[in-house]
């Protein structure tokens, strides 16, 4: 089942992120608290 995951904002006038590197591939199962990207 799909999740909608958003990215925390650094500051309160962030309003672009990049990811670099994402941690966990399609399918991996994921426990909350789990690193999704860098």
């Amino acid at each position: 089942m799909a999740q909608v995951i958003t990215m925390p904002k650094l500051s309160d006038t962030m309003t672009v992120g990049t990811l670099v590197k994402w941690l966990k591939k399609e399918g991996d199962v994921v426990k909350f608290g789990t690193l999704l990207a860098e």
